[in-house]
């Protein structure tokens, strides 16, 4: 993964430009300059938007939906509260995760007491916003879920402002992963709670093997068959493997500042859960 910009900023931005071009970063297999990854995954997700869920539910055999289901559990979001709970919920803009969260939350939610769940999803590709503000208004949360489009490496909310800090099958997308942690560290209050559901590596000596088989065999070919883009599921493929493992990303988590840092394989490892606090 590309690691930060060190280059002196113009006055003019071109300082950051040029160092954009001269970094590299991943996008699959493929070396790209860190400037135009960006554009590449937004394209990546125009193209998937409508069918992206249900895609997800046809690559995992449904079991994203039981890894969303664990990971807000282990949330743990409250369900009395006697003021406002805040979680931003980024690269999530289908509301899939925020929907389940206030939910759970199902007092806050329902206004019976004094306190509630408010939910902001911020995603950098509009088309996957417009999902998730159409779901949420037929859902009934349009008072509880929030939607805001901006880039996880440089959130526009304000410093503390969040209980809770939640991402799940974005991250890898970012190009500048410790960036965007920071970015997560910055916007939580003291005592907020980072969590990061992700693909990751698998651990059983057979299943990572037939993993790997369905993975580069099947799910572009579903891809093409689904959305009519086989390519933009190769790509999300490879980048699965491109991935820092478990400990990496927990080390990751820990420099970004966050304490008690731990993580949950889920499925041996198909899928793992990472959690930290900003204490």
């Amino acid at each position: 993964m590309a690691g930060e910009l060190t280059s002196d900023k113009t006055a003019d931005g071109s300082g950051a430009a040029e160092a954009g071009r001269a970094e590299k970063a991943s996008f699959g297999f493929r070396t790209v300059a860190l400037g135009e990854k960006q554009g590449m995954v937004d394209h990546v997700f125009h193209q998937v938007a409508s069918r992206y869920d249900l895609m997800n539910d046809l690559m995992s055999g449904g079991m994203h939906r039981l890894w969303k289901d664990a990971m807000v559990s282990w949330l743990a979001p409250p369900r009395k509260t006697r003021r406002t709970w805040r979680v931003l919920d980024v690269a999530g803009g289908t509301g899939d995760i925020a929907t389940r969260i206030v939910e759970s939350g199902a007092y806050g939610a329902k206004g019976k007491s004094s306190g509630r769940i408010e939910a902001t999803v911020c995603d950098i590709n509009n088309s996957m916003l417009t999902v998730g503000r159409d779901r949420a208004e037929a859902a009934g949360h349009a008072a509880n879920i929030r939607f805001a489009q901006g880039n996880a490496e440089s959130l526009p909310f304000p410093d503390n402002h969040f209980d809770a800090y939640t991402i799940a099958f974005g991250i890898r997308n970012v190009p500048r992963i410790q960036v965007a942690l920071e970015e997560a560290y910055r916007v939580l209050k003291r005592g907020g709670r980072f969590m990061c559901l992700e693909f990751s590596q698998v651990d059983l000596p057979v299943l990572d093997r037939v993993y790997d088989l369905y993975s580069f065999n099947v799910i572009p070919r579903m891809g093409q068959e689904v959305t009519g883009d086989g390519d933009s599921y190769q790509y999300l493929v490879e980048s699965i493997r491109k991935f820092p493992h478990q400990a990496r990303f927990a080390a990751m988590i820990e420099k970004a500042g966050f304490s008690r840092v731990d993580y949950r394989n889920l499925s041996g490892g198909i899928a793992a859960i990472h959690s930290g606090w900003k204490l």
